[in-house]
C-alpha cells in the first residue's frame, strides 16, 4: 500500500471513506484488482439518475397537485424529494471523479452532495414520527395536525443537513466520521421502532384476532413495505461499518464501502417509487368508489 495514497489509520465511515493524496492514483487505479463492486456501484448511480430524477419529480408534481388533499407527512417527503434530485444530478461528476480524474475541487463538490445524503434518513424519520403519533397517539396528533410545527421541524433538518454538508466539505474535523456512525445508527433504531410499533397497533386494533378494517389492513401492508425498504436501504452501513476494523484498509474501501451506500444511495429511486405505487393505489380506490356510487 502506498503511503502517499492512504492514510489506514483514517477510514471515514461515510460516503467520503479515505484521505486522498490529490493527484495520485484515481479510485479505479487503487480497487483494479476488485473493480466488481464499484462497477456495481456506479451502475446504481446511473439508474438512481435515469430512474430517480423523474419519479422524484413527478411525486413533486403530485404532492403540489394534490395539496389540498395531501397528508401530514407530505411535506418531509417533499423535501427528500428535493434532497435526492439533488443528490442524483452527480452520477456524471462522480464517474469522472472515480474513473479519471482525482480533483480536490471536484470531490468537495461530490463531498458536499455526499454529506446531503448522509443525513437524508432524518427526512425518513420525520415521516417515521408523524405516523407514530398518527397511529399510536391519535388524540395529540389530531390537536397538533393542523400546525406548521413540521414545516419548522423541516427547515431544522435542512440546517443539520447543510451545517453537516458543509463540515464534510472541509474535511478537518478530528473524529468527523463518528457523527455519521451515530446518527445512521440512531435513526436506523428510530426508524425500526416507529414502524415495529405502527405494525403491531394496527394489528391490535381489529374487531378480531384474525381480523383487520380494509383500510388498516392497506395501511399495515404499506408500513409493513416501508420496514422492509428501511432494513434493506439502511442496514448494510449499521450493520458493517461499526466492524470496519476486522476488514483490511483495501477491502473495505473497495467492497464493504461501496456495497453499503450502493444501497443506502439506491433508496432515492425506491422512496418515490414506493410513493407513487401507494399513490396509484389511492387513485384506484377512488376511481371504485367513485364508479361505484354512480351504479347505485
Amino acid at each position: 500500500m502506498e503511503a502517499s495514497y492512504v492514510n489506514s489509520s483514517v477510514l471515514f465511515v461515510s460516503h467520503r471513506p479515505l484521505n486522498y493524496t490529490f493527484g495520485e492514483k484515481t479510485v479505479y487505479e487503487r480497487c483494479r484488482d476488485m473493480p466488481a463492486v464499484l462497477i456495481w456501484y456506479l451502475c446504481l448511480q446511473f439508474i438512481n439518475m435515469f430512474l430517480g430524477i423523474p419519479a422524484n419529480l413527478v411525486v413533486l408534481w403530485l404532492i403540489h397537485k394534490n395539496k389540498g388533499d395531501s397528508s401530514t407527512s407530505d411535506i418531509f417527503i417533499l423535501h427528500l424529494a428535493v434532497l435526492d434530485v439533488l443528490f442524483c444530478l452527480i452520477p456524471p461528476l462522480e464517474l469522472a471523479n472515480i474513473v479519471f480524474i482525482n480533483n480536490s475541487s471536484s470531490w468537495n463538490v461530490l463531498y458536499f452532495f455526499y454529506g446531503t445524503k448522509d443525513f437524508s434518513p432524518l427526512f425518513l424519520s420525520c415521516i417515521c414520527l408523524d405516523r407514530y403519533v398518527a397511529v399510536v397517539h391519535p388524540i395529540t396528533f389530531t390537536k397538533l395536525k393542523d400546525r406548521k410545527h413540521r414545516a419548522v421541524l423541516a427547515m431544522g433538518v435542512w440546517v443539520i443537513i447543510l451545517a453537516y454538508a458543509a463540515a464534510k466539505c472541509a474535511g478537518n474535523i478530528t473524529n468527523f466520521e463518528k457523527v455519521f456512525t451515530a446518527m445512521i445508527l440512531a435513526a436506523f433504531a428510530f426508524m425500526v421502532f416507529c414502524n415495529i410499533v405502527i405494525l403491531w397497533a394496527l394489528r391490535q386494533s381489529g374487531p378480531g384476532k384474525d381480523e383487520m378494517h380494509p383500510v388498516k389492513k392497506r395501511a399495515f401492508k404499506m408500513v409493513l413495505i416501508i420496514l422492509a425498504i428501511i432494513v434493506f436501504n439502511y442496514f448494510p452501513p449499521v450493520a458493517l461499518f461499526p466492524f470496519q476494523d476486522y476488514f483490511s484498509p483495501d477491502v473495505f474501501f473497495c467492497y464493504i464501502h461501496y456495497v453499503a451506500f450502493g444501497l443506502m444511495d439506491f433508496s432515492s429511486t425506491i422512496q418515490p417509487m414506493l410513493y407513487l405505487t401507494k399513490e396509484k393505489l389511492r387513485l384506484s380506490l377512488s376511481c371504485c368508489k367513485t364508479s361505484t356510487t354512480h351504479i347505485q
